[in-house]
């Protein structure tokens, strides 16, 4: 395969399902895309704490493994990268200043999720998540919600406008959390894959 190439993946309107699946891609899934406008946010809960990755309380390393921690049995279907690669993207994508936009979150001074909030590169004002997680231990108690709204905060702070957030379509969960923060459907597109 060209350049260790195994397989292109596609997310693509499924309006071109069929022309996708006659030349040889497989479906993987659907995502749904959620927005928000950010002009007014609701109060944030005070018992989280959050601090970002520049501060330097956490180093790279114990930020990349609370990161693969927090995707570990996510209800996505994307193929899961190695962690090192994930990290890689992150840098890439966000430039020089990408520890800026990695924050963690802690309660009662335990490690509970992370968020990683950001302009989306070819804007000036809108709002996304390269990623956003909860420790697997710790789901379920709403701290998805919590998190989240914090996030959304976040965002503003980085001057954004709107948010963008998109998830699964199985992802009960974080559906539940764009519902509750009061995220509305936007789209819903399909994830393609073609093996080399």
């Amino acid at each position: 395969d060209h350049q260790g190439i195994g397989y292109l993946s596609l997310l693509m309107d499924e309006r071109f399902e069929s022309w996708l699946l006659q030349k040889k891609f497989s479906k993987i899934s659907s995502i749904e895309e959620y927005i928000r406008e950010l002009a007014s946010l609701p109060q944030i809960d005070d018992q989280i704490c959050w601090h970002s990755l520049s501060e330097g309380w956490l180093d790279d390393q114990e930020f990349g493994e609370l990161y693969d921690l927090c995707r570990f049995e996510s209800a996505n279907k994307n193929i899961n990268q190695p962690i090192d690669q994930v990290m890689l993207s992150l840098k890439n994508e966000l430039g020089t200043e990408w520890r800026r936009h990695c924050y963690y979150f802690t309660k009662d001074e335990a490690l509970i999720g992370i968020s990683i909030p950001h302009i989306e590169m070819g804007t000036e004002d809108e709002g996304r998540l390269f990623y956003f997680g909860v420790v697997p231990s710790l789901r379920g108690q709403g701290l998805g919600v919590k998190i989240h709204k914090i996030s959304l905060a976040l965002l503003k702070n980085f001057r954004a406008n709107y948010y963008v957030g998109s998830t699964d379509v199985n992802n009960s969960h974080m559906i539940k959390i764009f519902e509750k923060n009061g995220c509305e459907l936007r789209d819903r597109k399909g994830i393609y894959k073609i093996i080399k």
